[in-house]
């Protein structure tokens, strides 16, 4: 995990012990929290395991399944057809 700042307004989506509450209802808002956890948990050219993944994200949440899917599907992480390693998108 890097250090980078968290953008303005995503860190109100935390709680005091870092943990995220809920996810984002909201589309952008919920855009602004997968930008902001893509580029603190995983680095770019680095593959990363499913298992590793959950990891992750499961440090911030407990729904780490729904994270990891919207991660996907908002082009934050890729993944191969056979679903063996996930890599931060190019942004």
């Amino acid at each position: 995990m890097t250090d980078t700042p968290a953008a303005p307004g995503v860190s109100a989506l935390f709680s005091a012990d870092g943990r995220l509450p809920t996810i984002p209802r909201k589309a952008a808002r919920r855009e602004q929290l997968l930008t902001h956890l893509a580029r603190t948990l995983f680095e770019p050219d680095r593959s990363y395991t499913e298992h590793e993944v959950n990891d992750a994200l499961r440090a911030v949440h407990d729904d780490y399944p729904a994270l990891r899917r919207f991660l996907v599907e908002a082009g934050h992480l890729a993944r191969p057809q056979d679903g063996s390693s996930y890599r931060r998108a190019a942004a």
